[in-house]
């Protein structure tokens, strides 16, 4: 079965494609290559969730994130679409130890999408802002007073949180 069988099955609910695509993923049935070349030209709908797929499959394999589909997540944060943009930002959460020496331009786009105006995206850039954090890298010293002044300005709890806690298991 090849991704626009899956996406074109009736049968099956969006979740359960996706938790379907993440077991191919991870049994290799299908390669992360095939999954980008489908979603760069899909519905935003399936765009999103084989993104969502790499994000399960990355919870209990991180290194299935490899250099291309990392520039593609990458390419993704900077989606208009809110939905991708906190898929994306969930396999930076399960990654972004992979690349701690390159996190620059992840790092940028993340500060930008944690003023975005949904609040999802923000819990989610939040999260893996947090994740960055915590891997004590060179970006730290400028990533600090950052999320600091983050965590003081943002009156929704759940991001003010993520950033919180981040800081302090940072110390």
């Amino acid at each position: 079965m090849n991704l626009q069988e899956i996406f074109s099955d009736k049968s099956m609910k969006q979740k359960a494609k996706t938790a379907f695509i993440s077991q191919l993923l991870l049994s290799k049935k299908i390669k992360t290559d095939e999954l980008i070349k489908y979603s760069e030209n899909a519905k935003e709908v399936e765009q999103a969730s084989c993104i969502e797929s790499l994000e399960l499959a990355s919870k209990s394999k991180p290194d299935i994130i490899d250099e291309a589909t990392w520039k593609y997540i990458n390419k993704m944060l900077k989606n208009e679409a809110p939905r991708i943009k906190w898929e994306s930002a969930k396999v930076v959460v399960n990654a972004a130890k992979l690349y701690s020496t390159a996190l620059g331009a992840t790092i940028k786009q993340l500060l930008i999408n944690a003023e975005d105006k949904g609040a999802v995206v923000r819990w989610a850039t939040a999260s893996a802002l947090g994740e960055i954090l915590k891997l004590k890298t060179k970006y730290n010293k400028d990533l600090i007073p950052i999320l600091e002044a983050l965590s003081k300005s943002i009156e929704d709890n759940a991001v003010k949180k993520k950033y919180i806690e981040a800081l302090k298991k940072n110390k």
